[in-house]
C-alpha cells in the first residue's frame, strides 16, 4: 500500500538525466510516493550512480533490469530482418526499444502495487504515443502520469533552462548544461539527440557530439574482414579472420558487430540484403518490400508494436526469412562496408550457368522474343495515341 497521506503509488520510467530527475522531485512535490524504474538497453550508463541520485531526490525504490538480450532477439533483430526503416532514413532504434521497456515497467507496476505509471516524454514528441499506448494495451485500467501535458507542470516549466533552474535548485546534478543543453536517447542499437541548437536543421552538430561513432577521416587506416552466417535471416556466427576470433551467442553478435561498427558502418543491414538477393524469392521480397516493411516501419514508429496487426506482420516476416540462409563475407574500411562475396550451401537460388553469358544453360536466346511481343503488346496501343516520335 502507499503511504498515508499519499495521492498514489507510481512508477516513473527512469533515465537518470535532466528531464525524468525533475519529474521525479515534482511528482514527490505533489505527494506522490514515487518508484524508478531504469531499463539497461545497452546504453553506456553509470546506473549505480544513477540509483543513488534517484534515491537521493527521494524515491522510495529504484529497480535497474537489464533488457539487452531481449531487445536484440525480440526487437532488432526482427527488424533486421525485415531491413526495417522509416521514410528511408531512419533505422528506428528509440521506437525499437520502447516495447521491451514498457513491457517490463508494467510487470514491475503490478508486482509493486503501483497505481499509476509515469513518464519523461515531451507534449510534442512520439515517444509519448509509443509508451502509453504499450501501457494500455498492456494493463488496460492502468493510470499514466504524463507531465508535459499537465498544464501545472509545463507551465511552470516552460522548456530546459527552468528544468537547469529547479534541478539547481533542488541540488540535482545533471549532465546537460546551458550551453549544451541537448537530450540524447541512446541504446545499443543507435543514439538520437534533440533540442537545443539541433533544432535549426541547417546547423552542422557539433564533433564533441558524436559519441557512438568515429569520424572516417580518424578511423584506422587498415582493413578489417569478417564473415556473418545468417539462419532465417538472423546473424548466428561472426568470424573476424583478420584477428581469427569467433562470436555465436545472439547478444554478444550484436555488441561485437557494434564495436566494429563504430569504426566502420551499418554492417548488419548491409549484409542481410545482400544475402536475399542470393536466397529470397523475387516475388517474395517484393511483396515484403512494397507492403510487410513500410507497414512495420510505421507500425513500430507510431507505437503500435503491442497489437493485433503487429502478429501478423512479424509471423510475415519470419515466413518471408525461412530460405534466407548462408554467409557473407565483409571488408570494413573507413566508416565503409564492402560486400566481398556472399554464398548459400542450401537456398541458392542463383545458377552460374543460368545467368552466364558464356553458357546457354539450357535457355535459349529464342525464347525471349515469346516474352518480349507479349510485354510490347500495351506499350505499341499506348504509343499510337501518344505518337512521342
Amino acid at each position: 500500500m502507499s503511504a498515508a497521506g499519499s495521492k498514489g503509488r507510481v512508477l516513473l520510467a527512469y533515465s537518470g538525466g535532466l528531464d525524468t530527475s525533475c519529474i521525479l522531485a515534482w511528482l514527490i512535490e505533489q505527494n506522490y510516493e514515487v518508484m524508478c524504474y531504469m531499463a539497461n538497453v545497452g546504453q553506456e550508463e553509470d546506473f549505480d550512480a544513477a540509483v543513488i541520485k534517484a534515491k537521493a531526490v527521494g524515491a522510495t525504490k529504484v529497480f535497474v533490469e537489464d533488457l539487452q538480450r531481449e531487445f536484440v532477439e525480440e526487437l532488432i533483430y526482427p527488424a533486421v530482418q525485415a531491413n526495417t526503416i522509416y521514410e528511408g532514413v531512419y533505422l528506428l532504434g528509440t521506437s525499437l526499444a520502447r516495447p521491451v521497456i514498457a513491457r517490463r515497467q508494467m510487470e514491475i507496476a503490478a508486482r509493486e502495487n503501483c497505481q499509476y505509471v509515469s513518464h519523461g516524454c515531451t507534449g510534442k514528441g512520439n515517444d509519448q504515443v509509443r509508451f502509453e499506448l504499450a501501457y494500455y494495451a498492456l494493463k488496460p485500467d492502468i493510470k499514466v502520469i504524463a507531465p508535459w501535458r499537465i498544464p501545472e507542470f509545463y507551465e511552470r516549466f516552460q522548456g530546459r533552462k527552468d528544468l537547469l533552474a529547479y534541478a539547481g535548485i533542488k541540488n540535482i546534478p545533471v549532465v546537460q548544461t546551458a550551453a549544451k543543453p541537448w537530450s540524447t536517447d541512446e541504446n545499443m542499437f543507435h543514439i538520437s539527440y534533440e533540442a537545443g541548437i539541433l533544432e535549426d536543421p541547417d546547423v552542422t552538430p557539433p564533433k564533441d557530439m558524436w559519441k557512438l561513432t568515429v569520424d572516417p577521416e580518424d578511423a584506422p587506416n587498415t582493413p578489417e574482414r569478417i564473415t556473418i552466417e545468417f539462419t532465417e535471416g538472423k546473424p548466428t556466427k561472426v568470424i573476424n579472420t583478420t584477428f581469427n576470433k569467433t562470436v555465436t551467442d545472439s547478444l554478444e553478435i550484436f555488441l561485437y558487430l557494434n564495436q566494429l561498427a563504430r569504426q566502420n558502418g551499418t554492417i548488419l543491414r548491409v549484409a542481410h540484403m545482400d544475402l536475399e538477393g542470393l536466397t529470397l524469392d523475387r516475388q517474395v521480397r517484393n511483396l515484403r518490400d512494397q507492403f510487410v516493411t513500410p507497414q512495420y516501419s510505421n507500425l513500430l514508429y507510431n507505437g503500435m508494436y503491442f497489437s493485433p496487426e503487429a502478429e501478423f506482420l512479424l509471423a510475415s516476416i519470419a515466413a518471408s526469412q525461412k530460405t534466407v540462409n548462408g554467409e557473407v563475407r565483409l571488408k570494413l574500411y573507413k566508416g565503409n562496408v564492402y560486400v566481398e562475396g556472399r554464398s548459400s550451401k542450401t537456398n541458392n537460388l542463383y545458377d552460374m550457368e543460368e545467368s552466364s553469358m558464356d553458357v546457354h544453360g539450357g535457355f535459349a536466346p529464342v525464347d525471349s522474343e515469346g516474352f518480349i511481343k507479349i510485354q510490347s503488346i500495351r506499350l505499341k496501343k499506348w504509343g499510337q495515341t501518344k505518337k512521342l516520335v
